[in-house]
This record gives structure tokens, C-alpha cells and sequence, in this order.
């Protein structure tokens, strides 16, 4: 046997020599790794305090440990839940302690008597610890994550606590028009995405008029769906009239429905409208913008006096409608050209509601692409494409004019058009080219990632390994992007050599 192994310090072999020796190296890691500790005995008196802890002492009313010493730790420490722990011995291993000193991630374990044979003895203890102070920096990233989800399950909470014998989640009768979404359906938890859901919802608790603004594709209908299944005229219809999509000539028959023989070759039965059809729901004018004149000045009247003549009658019908309109046109530049009725204009845009457009909400990118997946997925039975980091940063870096819709346009021509099921950004950019894209945005290698947090120093408080390699992956999605996916000059733009760059793209972490 060598020296060095007769002289090298061996692990206990019984079972409590083993329990001692982990309690000791436990308790010697805690003092020195922890923010600072100390301990009281079965009455709740103070007995000892480690030296990290002292730093607390001022603001707590002290200035030496000696005097911090004997004291019950209820009347020196605010807020502390140590009592509960001697009472029930049970430990509390995680919790949020705030009193004058500041506010704390804590533990709180009881110590108990040990025994013969290892049996559990009575509580004669307790040991608090200060796992981490100012939280609210050190631990902002787990928090916001965390706030992030607690909010998700809140809004998932609501919307079914709403849905609770909500016939839109019901059997309905056969041809009955019912709402589609709901505002779980509306992808986002960007600032902007966050801020249209708080007014619509807002906007649901009402019954006066919602006029939803924005470009095509932003998800107006979605959002129109939505306020009428969050509003109480959700057992009631939801109709829906794209007026874009309806001849000049047909749309006040559409709208205000046609009484028998009407006009030569009319039905000889009454054909009720859209107005009559919402009544006690909601009525749905998509493309509000695009309605001729003569047909707004009849629907200011029916939206002022709460009733409709049919084409061809003579009688007036009531209605009981809440009515949401959207457009995507500036529609107070074509009141100002005399295109658009001011009158019906004030009388629509009681409650307005913008809907933001996918360039203001970039960092939902990430989740409307699963989203939009799933979605194709499920209609076409195939897996969608998992695309990179570098992927989705080129997506984020894109104009969007046609927004969601576009969106999911190229998420099914990378679909249809790529042979990989991963998809990074050198792929990407030759099947957006091949769709006829010209121009073809460069991410910028100093945003921050699509979906990452708006909180600068959440971002900075990440290992650093993790935001070198991150910031590296940007920069070779950036030159890549600059060269066209030509590997050879983007390694000489790096100043990086090809094997590296290849190295680089197969393992991007």
C-alpha cells in the first residue's frame, strides 16, 4: 500500500458516520454559500449568527451580533414564519420573506433530537437561511419567466371559467352561427399583444359599437370572434359580412333582408338579413371602409334607431345587434375626401380597438410560428418544420406587410418547398427568394433574439457562456444573410475559417 494511500482521508462506512458527515459538509456549505444564517432553539430564541448575516443587522436595529443575540426572533425579524416551523416541525424550504432589511428568498428547516437507532426525535431547533437577497435582480429571470406563466394560466383560467356553459363549446343547432375563438386564440404576450387583448376585452363588457383598426392579416376577425365569446351576447349569434366580398348591388338585401316578391323573380317567402339574423348577438362588418354611400346613410339609421326596413317592405323590423366593425383603411382620411360618412363614423368608433401589426410584435414570431405548425400539422397530417434561432432572428428581421397571413404563407411554402425538417436561416432565405421575394431583410446582430425578454438586465443576467454563444450565432446568421448563404465568404466576413463555420452551423450550441 503506497503512502499517499495509507494518509488519504476515507468516507465513513456506517450509516450514521455517513448521515454526520453530509450534515456537517451541508451545514458548512449553507453558511458559506448563503446570503447568512442563524439559528434558535425550541422557544424561538435567537442562539447563533453566522457572519454573512450581519450585514443585515442595521436595518433590523442593530449593530453587533451580541445584541442581536437572546432575542425571540419574531420581535427582531418581521414577517417570519420560524414559530410555524418549531410548532409543526414541518420545513418550509422556499419562501419570500420581505421586512425592513429588504426582501429575501429564505429556508426555514427544523433541527431535531437525534436518538438511538436513527429514530425521529422531538423538534429542539431551527435554522433560517438567507438563500439570496435583492431578488428581484438576482432571480429576475426565473421571475419573469415565471410571471409570464402565471399570467398565461390566468387568461387560460378566465377563459374557461367564461366558457362554463358557453354554447359555443356546446352542441349547437345545425346551421346556427357561433363565434370561433376566444381571446386564448389570439397568439402573443409581447407589450403590444398584451395591450390590443386588454382593450377588446374591455371592449367585451360593453355594447356599444367596436371598430377594430389595422392591416390586413393582423387578426381582426380573430379578435371580433373573441369580444363576442367574452361578452354576454355569447349565447346568441355571432354574424359575420365581409362587405368587400358582396356586389354593390346586393348588399342592402344582404344586410336589411328582402320581403316576399320584392322585385321580379324575389323569392316568394321573406329572406331574413344579416341584421335580423344577429339579432340579440353580434354583428360582424368586415371592411367596413369598403361600403358605398347610399348604404351607410341606411345603416347609420338602423344602428340610431334599433330597426330595419326590408327591401320591398314597408314595415319597419326591430333588432337587437351589437355591432363590431373593422377596416383596414384610414378612415378618417376618407371622411376628410367625403367617401366615408363622419356621422357613421363617430357612431362606429365608440369603442376603437388598433390591432398591431406583426413588425410591432416581433417577439411573438416564436409562438405564432408553433402555433401556425400545429395548426398546418393538424390539417395535413405532417409534421411541421422546426426552424433555428437563426431562422426565426430572419423572420423577426421582415417587413410583414401582409402580417399573419403572410406569415403563415411562408410557413407552408417551408413546408411544401424544403426536404429538412430543421430549417435554418440559409435555407429560409433561398425558399423566401424562390417565392419571389426581392428583398430580403438582414437581421440585426444587436437585437435580441425573437421572444426574449424586453428587460435589459434580464437579458444580462444569463450565463455568460450562453450570451457568447448566442451573440455568435447572430453574427454568423448575419453574415450568412450578407452573403447570400455563400459559407466561403461568410467565413472570410468572420474572420473565421470554413471548417470552424461549418462546425459552427451543424452545432449551433
Amino acid at each position: 500500500m503506497s503512502a499517499a494511500t495509507a494518509h488519504s482521508p476515507a468516507l465513513p462506512l456506517d450509516a450514521e458516520g455517513i448521515l454526520a458527515l453530509a450534515a456537517r459538509s451541508m451545514f458548512h456549505l449553507f453558511s458559506s454559500m448563503s446570503q447568512g444564517m442563524f439559528l434558535v432553539d425550541r422557544s424561538g430564541r435567537i442562539v447563533w449568527v453566522n457572519e454573512g448575516y450581519r450585514r443585515f443587522l442595521p436595518a433590523l436595529g442593530f449593530s453587533s451580533i451580541d445584541q442581536f443575540l437572546g432575542h425571540q426572533v419574531e420581535d427582531v425579524i418581521p414577517n417570519t414564519l420560524m414559530h410555524r416551523v418549531l410548532e409543526t416541525g414541518e420545513p418550509v424550504l422556499i419562501d419570500l420573506l420581505t421586512n425592513k432589511a429588504g426582501t429575501f428568498v429564505v429556508s426555514r428547516i427544523p433541527l431535531r433530537e437525534e436518538r438511538e437507532g436513527g429514530a425521529v426525535g422531538e423538534v429542539i431547533g431551527a435554522i433560517g437561511i438567507v438563500l439570496f437577497d435583492h431578488p428581484e435582480t438576482t432571480l429576475q429571470p426565473l421571475i419573469s419567466k415565471f410571471a409570464l406563466l402565471q399570467r398565461d394560466l390566468d387568461d387560460a383560467r378566465r377563459e374557461l371559467a367564461s366558457q362554463r356553459n358557453n354554447p359555443i363549446w356546446q352542441q349547437s343547432a345545425e346551421g346556427q352561427r357561433r363565434s370561433k375563438y376566444t381571446f386564448a386564440s389570439f397568439i402573443g404576450s409581447s407589450t403590444a399583444a398584451v395591450e390590443v387583448k386588454r382593450h377588446a376585452r374591455r371592449a367585451a363588457q360593453s355594447s356599444s359599437p367596436v371598430l377594430l383598426l389595422g392591416e390586413t392579416g393582423t387578426g381582426k376577425e380573430l379578435l371580433a370572434h373573441a369580444i363576442h365569446a367574452a361578452s354576454a351576447r355569447a349565447r346568441h349569434a355571432f354574424v359575420s359580412v365581409n362587405i368587400a366580398a358582396v356586389p354593390d348591388t346586393l348588399l342592402e338585401a344582404e344586410f336589411f333582408g328582402v320581403a316576399p316578391g320584392a322585385y321580379t323573380g324575389a323569392d316568394r317567402k321573406a329572406r331574413e338579413g344579416k341584421f335580423k339574423l344577429a339579432d340579440g348577438g353580434t354583428l360582424f362588418l368586415d371592411e367596413i371602409g369598403d361600403m358605398p354611400l347610399p348604404l351607410q346613410a341606411k345603416l347609420l339609421r338602423a344602428l340610431q334607431e334599433g330597426e330595419i326596413e326590408p327591401l320591398g317592405s314597408n314595415k319597419l323590423v326591430p333588432f337587437d345587434a351589437r355591432v363590431i366593425a373593422a377596416t383596414s383603411r384610414d378612415l378618417p382620411s376618407l371622411v376628410r375626401e367625403g367617401r366615408f360618412r363622419e356621422d357613421l363614423y363617430y357612431r362606429l368608433n365608440v369603442l376603437p380597438v388598433r390591432v398591431p401589426p406583426l413588425r410591432e410584435r416581433r417577439a411573438d414570431i416564436p409562438a405564432l410560428v408553433e402555433a401556425l405548425g400545429e395548426d398546418m400539422a393538424l390539417r395535413s397530417g405532417e409534421a411541421p418544420p422546426e426552424l433555428m434561432p437563426d431562422a426565426l432572428a430572419l423572420l423577426a428581421a421582415q417587413h410583414w406587410r401582409g402580417n399573419i397571413r403572410e406569415l403563415r404563407n411562408v410557413l407552408e411554402q417551408v413546408t411544401m418547398r424544403s426536404d429538412s425538417q430543421r430549417i435554418d436561416a440559409a435555407q429560409l432565405e433561398r425558399i423566401l427568394r424562390e417565392t419571389g421575394q426581392e428583398k430580403i431583410a438582414a437581421p440585426d446582430p444587436l437585437q435580441p433574439a425573437p421572444g426574449a425578454a424586453a428587460d435589459d438586465k434580464a437579458l444580462l443576467l444569463r450565463p455568460l457562456a450562453e450570451q457568447v454563444a448566442e451573440l455568435e450565432r447572430r453574427a454568423i446568421a448575419a453574415a450568412m444573410a450578407a452573403t447570400g448563404g455563400n459559407k466561403l465568404a461568410a467565413s472570410r466576413l468572420l474572420k473565421i475559417s470554413r471548417a470552424t463555420l461549418y462546425e459552427r452551423l451543424e452545432n449551433p450550441d
